[in-house]
Formats: structure tokens, C-alpha cells, sequence
């Protein structure tokens, strides 16, 4: 069947106008872009694509350590939305991420208007302020379970013997309320010197020709605080709330090595619980959905505020 010459005039016109917009856009050389671009494809998609492509067939299977895999579609996800253990697991990742996230905001800012201000021996306030967030996690975590004990912890020594504000002491990490809220003090302790480096830098990034004229128009410093820091800083908590919002849902060592996901499951996370899913009872085909759905919440919240930072914009 013969191709009409309109028809192929046409093709030749698109095609000629395409290669004409790319060699202007990337360059008279642009056809050996691909040639240096391709082994990094490759790399990347060998690291990345079969990986993530393999862990989303595993979902769909049921899949023992040592046995090979058994395609149940999405038998798995059924699971999870009726599975006690992963509904305690999502509303303790909420719980410790909106628990700890406007604690470590606060103190951020706090720490970065100290630093921002003339105090003397600054950088040694400075180095002092990120031990929290350099110091290893698992370090942290086990001071903690000893701080946080309930016969010999220093912290109920310190409120019943030194400062009589207790009659006796507290289990802080075996009762299901008073644990997460351990966990969750920790994380922010950890946590809040990102937010005061993060917040500090993006201080440092305001003009000071903002500040001189908020003060000719007689604002105080409550009002430029208000109209000329926070605004300016809104990028910055962007940052900072998508970072630590993935962080959060990835919460692990903190609840693994003070509580073990108890009392009663109350600070499992789902992190943990696909931990136990995966490497204690060996359900990889099961740890692979729980894992989809955690990318799938993470997403989610990510697009949330990126969506709640161009409203206002707009």
C-alpha cells in the first residue's frame, strides 16, 4: 500500500521542526548527549528500576525465606486493611510524626533566633547544639533506656529524691502512654538541632535592608519577626517538613531499642513492623506490601504540603 506524499511530507516536517527545537534547547551537539547519558541510564536503572520493579512483584506474592514465590495478586494488600498489628503500626507513625514535628519547629526557630542574636562564645554554643544530632542514634537511644529506667533511671531519681516532685517513680518506657511519649521526647531531642541549623541558614539568607525598613515603618521586633522572618522562611520549612515527615514514617532505632514496639504494641511503627514482617518471620512477599504502603503515605504527605506551600504562594 503506497503512503501518501502529503502524509509523508508531513512526518518529515514534524521531524525536521523536532530535531530543529532540540538543537537549539541542548546544543548543535546534542545527539552525543546520549552517548554519555546511556551508562548512567543504565547504572541508575540497574540500581533502581529492577529493584523497585522486583520488590513491587514480591507484594503480590506469597513469598517464605527458602521457598520459592506464590503469586496471590493482591492478597497481601487485603491483608494489611484488616491487620490489627498494621493499623497500630500507621496511627503510631502519625503519632510520632505530628507528636514530635511542631516540638522540633518550635525549638528550631528558638535555637537559630539565640544564634542569630550576640551572645558570646556563639560557635561553641553552636557545636554544643548539634551533639544531639550527630551523636549515633543507637547511642542515644540505649543513654536514654537507662535514663528513662524505671528502678535505677536517673531521671525518677532526680524527680523523687532530689527534687521531691513525684511521690515514687514512673515506668516511663512499660506504660503504653508514658512510652510514647518517651520515644517521642527522644526523637525530638535528636532531632530539633536540624531545624535550628536549617532555620539559622535560612536567616542568614534574609537581606538586612527588610529588617532596616520594617523598622523605619516603626514595626517592632515581634512585627518583624512575624512579617519578615517567618515569610521569608517559608521555603525553609518546606524543606525541613518534607525531610522530616519521610524521616519520621522511617522511625526505627529509637522504638527497637527502648521498647521493642511495646508496651502492648503501642510504639511499634511501621518501620519496625515491617522489620518483624520481613526478618523475623520471614514473610518477605507481606513486608514488600507494607513497604508500598509506606512509600504510598510518604507520597502522599509530600504532596500534601507542597500543594499547601503553592496556596500560599498563590
Amino acid at each position: 500500500m503506497a503512503v501518501p506524499a502529503a502524509h509523508v511530507g508531513t512526518k518529515a516536517t514534524v521531524h525536521g521542526s523536532l530535531s530543529v527545537g532540540l538543537r537549539r534547547l541542548l546544543g548543535p551537539d546534542y545527539r552525543m548527549g546520549y552517548l554519555f547519558i546511556t551508562p548512567i541510564f543504565c547504572f541508575v536503572l540497574s540500581l533502581v528500576a529492577y529493584p523497585f520493579g522486583y520488590a513491587i512483584y514480591l507484594s503480590m506474592t506469597h513469598k517464605l525465606v527458602g521457598l520459592p514465590p506464590v503469586f496471590v495478586g493482591f492478597e497481601n494488600y487485603i491483608r494489611l486493611t484488616w491487620d490489627g498489628f498494621f493499623q497500630r503500626a500507621v496511627v503510631n507513625s502519625f503519632i510520632f510524626t505530628f507528636g514530635s514535628v511542631g516540638f522540633k519547629l518550635v525549638l528550631g526557630v528558638v535555637m537559630a533566633l539565640v544564634l542569630t542574636s550576640p551572645i558570646r562564645w556563639r560557635s561553641f554554643w553552636t557545636g554544643v547544639l548539634l551533639i544531639p544530632w550527630v551523636a549515633p542514634t543507637v547511642v542515644s537511644a540505649l543513654n536514654f533506656l537507662w535514663i528513662f529506667d524505671g528502678s535505677l533511671g536517673v531521671l525518677n531519681y532526680l524527680l523523687v529524691r532530689v527534687f521531691h516532685v513525684l511521690p515514687q517513680g514512673v515506668g516511663w518506657l512499660s506504660e503504653p502512654g508514658t512510652a510514647m511519649a518517651s520515644v517521642i521526647a527522644v526523637n525530638i531531642w535528636r532531632g530539633f538541632p536540624f531545624f535550628g541549623i536549617s532555620f539559622l541558614a535560612g536567616m542568614k539568607a534574609i537581606p538586612a535592608e527588610l529588617y532596616e525598613a520594617a523598622a523605619v515603618d516603626g514595626a517592632s521586633t515581634l512585627q518583624r519577626f512575624r512579617h519578615v522572618t517567618l515569610p521569608t522562611l517559608g521555603p525553609t520549612f518546606l524543606f525541613v517538613g518534607v525531610i522530616t515527615m519521610i524521616g519520621q514514617f522511617q522511625l526505627f532505632a529509637e522504638p527497637y531499642v527502648m521498647t521493642q514496639g511495646g508496651p502492648l504494641r503501642s510504639t511499634v511503627s511501621l518501620i519496625m513492623l515491617m522489620y518483624e514482617q520481613g526478618f523475623r518471620w520471614w514473610r518477605m512477599g507481606y513486608a514488600a506490601a507494607i513497604a508500598f504502603v509506606l512509600l504510598i503515605l510518604v507520597l502522599a504527605g509530600t504532596a500534601v504540603q507542597l500543594a499547601l506551600r503553592r496556596g500560599e504562594r498563590a
